[in-house]
């Protein structure tokens, strides 16, 4: 997203911006070194936000979502994008330690270094995805989901957006997806992008990353943010991008089909949020409303009016409205037993 502190329209949604009160490494093995940080109040409810891609990394913008008097926030980079090293944009970039359950491992490690007995999780497109997979995996440690543009790596969700599904909604950015492409390979086009992104030489993967992140970014929002589109198809953050997301893509998340929906039981009692944009192209309603029919005891908030970024005005709001709730529920614990005392 351009600009330090968020899009401009942001600043009558959420809260205003504020900086970090510590910082850090998350020193995770396999080499990997996870930066986070930690905002707001050092006091408050912990919450931790999970940014999309994977590869996407945070931003400024990102700690606005919470009330900054109620919520310790804690966000960090995932392994290989961001802050965190070493980065993938590097020639010789080493993908082995980069899955879905290694990113699970590092949430649980973060959380207990930190020192937070549990957390509200936060995610989006495929933040939710892992914030499904963590909350499936430790329900104990999470207070509260919130969820938006709901992706879980089935199939059917990779095909449409990747392999030709959505060309239908925007034909004309799907010819600069294409071009990369010789015609013989693009009956399987994430394999085909695969081959050129793990190429060394930059003549062969920068524009492969260029063309792979620039489709993403330009189909994020109901209307096109020109700004957000450059930002993306910068040359480290484009490659970095590209290459974690179709390493994942590749692999199915390492997750089994449907795994994430059909455990949903293992947080059926965890309250919850899912905000889904109507037009999502990038992850369409209908993996939102699959989880809806599994998990009905969580909140499922449709915005009418928009796609899949958490930037779009509808969206920004039903998240803050959710951060919000779970903070006030959280005070008013807190008062009543300041009560009693």
């Amino acid at each position: 997203m351009s600009g330090s502190a968020g899009p401009a329209h942001l600043d009558e949604i959420l809260y205003p911006p504020i900086e970090p009160y510590e910082t850090g490494f998350l020193l995770a093995g396999d080499g990997q070194r996870v930066y986070w940080e930690q905002s707001g109040n050092p006091d408050g409810k912990p919450v931790v936000f999970l940014h999309g891609g994977p590869g996407g990394g945070t931003s400024p913008w990102h700690r606005r979502f919470f009330d900054p008097e109620a919520y310790r926030i804690v966000l960090f980079d995932q392994r290989g994008c961001g802050r965190s090293t070493p980065h993938v944009s590097a020639p010789d970039a080493d993908l082995r330690y980069n899955t879905t359950w290694h990113l699970v491992a590092d949430m649980e490690l973060l959380r207990k270094n930190l020192g937070i007995d549990r957390w509200q999780v936060f995610g989006g497109s495929w933040g939710s995805t892992l914030a499904l997979a963590y909350a499936e995996s430790y329900p104990d440690a999470v207070t509260e989901l919130v969820l938006r543009g709901i992706f879980t790596l089935r199939r059917y969700e990779l095909e449409w957006f990747y392999e030709g599904g959505a060309s239908a909604i925007y034909p004309d950015l799907w010819e600069d997806y294409l071009a990369p492409i010789p015609v013989l390979e693009r009956s399987r086009l994430i394999e085909a992008y695969h081959r050129r992104l793990t190429d060394p030489d930059p003549a062969v993967h920068l524009p492969a990353a260029r063309a792979w992140t620039t489709w993403e970014a330009a189909t994020l929002s109901l209307l096109p943010d020109p700004d957000r589109v450059a930002s993306m198809a910068e040359p480290d953050t484009a490659v970095a991008f590209a290459r974690i997301e179709n390493h994942y893509f590749l692999h199915g998340g390492w997750l089994r089909e449907g795994q994430l929906i059909d455990e949903v039981a293992a947080i059926r009692g965890i309250p919850a949020v899912i905000v889904q944009g109507r037009y999502d192209v990038c992850t369409p309603m209908m993996t939102a409303w699959d989880l809806h029919r599994a998990w009905p005891e969580a909140e499922f908030v449709v915005v009418p009016d928009a796609s899949h970024s958490a930037a779009e005005p509808g969206i920004a709001r039903a998240l803050r409205a959710a951060t919000d709730r779970f903070a006030g529920a959280e005070l008013l614990v807190s008062s009543a037993v300041n009560s009693l005392q």
